[in-house]
């Protein structure tokens, strides 16, 4: 495999909306530059990118897969993310590897949910971009409808460079508006055009578009605007100049035409990512975290004479490979078989076996320059989002910041042996989805594994069964309600015990108050004179305490209230550090009787998006849960509504959600804070509870 220098590598992610043709039209360019021997196609499985089993079998990309393909001077290097909402993240964290991105566009669909999130998320690292609308050799594609749909949505600077040839199964080619020339291409061919004239019926819509094209390149560039006005045109030379310029500081958005089934269009827009899109070289300087010395961030250029920094961006656990780290070569130069520092970890890793990774293949490689993307295997501490480099200049570039989970299940394993194997499965699966979640609730003591949606924790699941061999069951968590009070108490706890020997004797006055919400628990010492020696006053605490975490109404924790201790009395021989336990566990029972106990439950922050015309429908929806609706945001057709509702409304809402938008909805919930639960919905819950203990202890007996 040939080095390239990073002035000659592009780095591109090809993101879009699920099924916009994205995987299709990357097999279709590797297959037009010779890097492949056949035209892949996503239903059968035979594409480059979309190699696990779990996307062969669901037909979709469920993570970021890198390809490349070499193309005159220049090396490709793909990031083919996935399009589907609850695996977008993918996408995010691609980004941080690419100095630019295609948009890819169905035909027919037009600008979808996840369109309009993943240019967001390019305008969050600030990168040039192009759309590529594909798919248009399908039945109702339509050029001035998808033209609507991107201007619309993302404003006039959206401007072809190309427009197609013929419509759905006439799909035949492309007119290139720069050059103003056509090329024809055989379906299915080797996506190599023919160059020849504008058909006389695209004539004048070609010269209007041109036209466009040339007015929009010269609004940003005096020179070119004086050549404008002067010649009422621009020369090729200077428009092909202008545009590169145009497209890298993002002042115009170019659209192109595509067919990754059909294999039309592949080298045309091989040819814009070579001469238009930016090189690896001309990314600004990477920042990394701030010295701890002046506060002032390490910047390093993206070239071989600065000393070798490398970011890892993704990490794949191969059964049979291993852990293998796929990362950005941001500076300096790296050779085969070199030892580099993890400033993350602060350890040292020796990088064995250099290489670039073809779908699943990896290609080795004797070095990578800087702006280069490469892949390692076997790195003993280095995981996604660590940054690795030359020990004599450290530096420590900040890992993708994304979104919390949005869904939590119970899991549980099916038997014995799979409950051995269940931790060291899904940990080496948290070790490439950074999504993934593993965690035992410490009040309801399940485990629990949380993702971005069901459809995200049904793909975990079956890896755990198909990689690991471990089988589980998925159940909908228990909800962690607890308990407070809503009223004062003033109590006496009496413990009085008289045994053959010494006896067990204490007693505390207590007096028991609400505390805002989120105040947990709060314990004041107010003796005074000695009425409690002051050893046996951290017991009635525990006490206290230990009573307050088994619950009063149902065995829910109870929160928020302060306690003061104000009184008491002892035995100078009979009382003890567990007298004054028990009699601190008397009092808060007593208490509770007194304060208006009542239940809570964990309240959701949750933001939904969906188009316009389901809007309605949500909002009765989140009504009907309880949910109270704290503002809505109208962009582009689409609604995004903003409400808090009851965790125990929420624990389905993936599928319901999905079922109500025709999977066009999406969601984002973190919990937010706990709210008193309606007084007839308390019956049901307390009557629940005490059946389960009821239950466990007739079990333990």
């Amino acid at each position: 495999m040939k080095v390239y220098e990073g002035a000659n590598v592009r780095n591109v992610a090809l993101v879009g909306h699920g099924d916009a043709g994205k995987t299709s039209l990357v097999s279709g360019m590797l297959y037009t530059a010779g890097s492949t021997q056949r035209l892949g196609r996503v239903d059968d499985g035979s594409t480059v990118t979309d190699f696990d089993e779990e996307e062969v079998a669901r037909s979709m990309s469920i993570s970021t897969a890198l390809a490349y393909a070499e193309w005159g001077k220049t090396k490709v290097n793909f990031l083919d993310t996935p399009g589907f909402n609850m695996f977008v993240h993918e996408a995010k964290t691609a980004m941080v590897a690419a100095e630019s991105a295609l948009v890819v566009v169905d035909g027919v669909s037009g600008v979808e949910v996840v369109t309009d999130k993943v240019w967001n998320y390019c305008e969050e690292f600030q990168l040039p971009r192009a759309l590529v609308v594909s798919r248009m050799d399908r039945e109702r594609a339509d050029l001035g409808r998808v033209m609507e749909s991107l201007t619309s949505n993302f404003g006039r600077t959206v401007v072809p460079v190309e427009l197609p040839i013929g419509s759905e199964k006439n799909l035949s080619g492309v007119v290139d508006l720069v050059k103003m020339k056509a090329y024809a291409y055989d379906l299915g061919g080797n996506g190599k055009g023919k160059e020849g004239e504008i058909p006389d019926n695209l004539a004048e819509q070609a010269k209007a578009a041109h036209e466009k094209l040339v007015e929009l390149i010269a609004e940003g560039n005096d020179a070119l605007m004086e050549e404008f006005f002067d010649k009422g045109t621009i020369s090729e030379e200077h428009l092909v100049s202008g545009l590169r310029e145009a497209v890298r500081e993002r002042r115009i958005y170019p659209v192109l035409f595509a067919s990754g089934l059909g294999n039309i269009g592949a080298d045309r827009v091989l040819d814009f990512i070579a001469d238009y899109l930016p090189a690896a070289t001309e990314h600004p300087p990477v920042e990394g975290a701030p010295t701890s010395g002046n506060g002032e961030p390490r910047r390093r250029k993206v070239a071989d004479s600065e000393p070798l920094s490398m970011y890892v961006f993704k990490t794949v656990s191969d059964p049979f490979a291993g852990r293998i780290s796929f990362f950005k070569v941001f500076s300096g130069a790296v050779k085969n078989e070199a030892t580099v520092q993890n400033f993350t970890r602060n350890s040292s890793e020796k990088l064995a076996h250099l290489s670039i990774m073809q779908g699943k293949n990896q290609v080795p490689v004797p070095e990578l320059h800087a702006g280069d993307i490469g892949a390692v295997a076997k790195l003993r501490d280095t995981l996604t989002g660590d940054t690795l480099g030359d020990k004599a200049a450290p530096i420590q570039y900040p890992p993708v910041k994304l979104p919390e989970p949005a869904i939590s299940f119970a899991v549980e394993p099916k038997t014995r042996a799979d409950e051995d194997k269940l931790s060291n499965g899904i940990h080496k699966l948290m070790e490439e989805d950074p999504m993934l979640r593993f965690f035992r609730d410490p009040q309801t003591k399940e485990f629990l594994v949380a993702g971005t949606g069901q459809q995200h924790i049904e793909v975990v699941v079956s890896k755990l069964k198909k990689r690991y061999h471990t089988e589980v069951n998925l159940k909908a968590p228990k909800v962690p309600y607890r308990e407070t009070i809503r009223g004062r108490a003033d109590v006496e706890g009496r413990h009085k015990k008289q045994t053959g020997g010494h006896g067990q004797f204490g007693v505390c006055r207590i007096k028991m108050e609400p505390l805002p919400r989120g105040g947990q628990f709060e314990f004041v010492n107010d003796i005074f004179g000695g009425a409690i020696p002051r050893n046996f006053i951290p017991a009635v605490e525990k006490g206290i305490k230990d009573a307050a975490a088994r619950g009063y109404l149902a065995g829910y924790p109870v929160v928020d209230f302060k306690v003061v201790l104000y009184d008491g009395s002892y035995h100078d021989v009979d009382s003890s550090d567990l007298s004054f336990q028990l009699a601190g566990r008397l009092a808060f029972r007593k208490a509770m009787e007194q304060a208006k106990p009542t239940l809570l439950e964990p309240v959701m922050k949750v933001e939904i998006e969906v188009p316009d015309e389901f809007a309605g429908a949500i909002m009765g929806d989140l009504n009907s849960r309880r949910g109270r609706i704290q503002g809505m945001d109208n962009k582009s057709g689409k609604t995004v509504i903003k409400a808090e509702v009851p965790m125990a409304e929420m624990l389905t809402y993936g599928v319901d959600l999905t079922s109500m938008t025709q999977g066009r909805g999406s969601f984002n919930m973190e919990m937010d804070h706990y709210d008193i639960v309606p007084s007839q919905l308390q019956e049901k819950i307390i009557a629940a509870a005490k059946a389960a203990h009821g239950v466990v202890e007739e079990e333990e007996v």
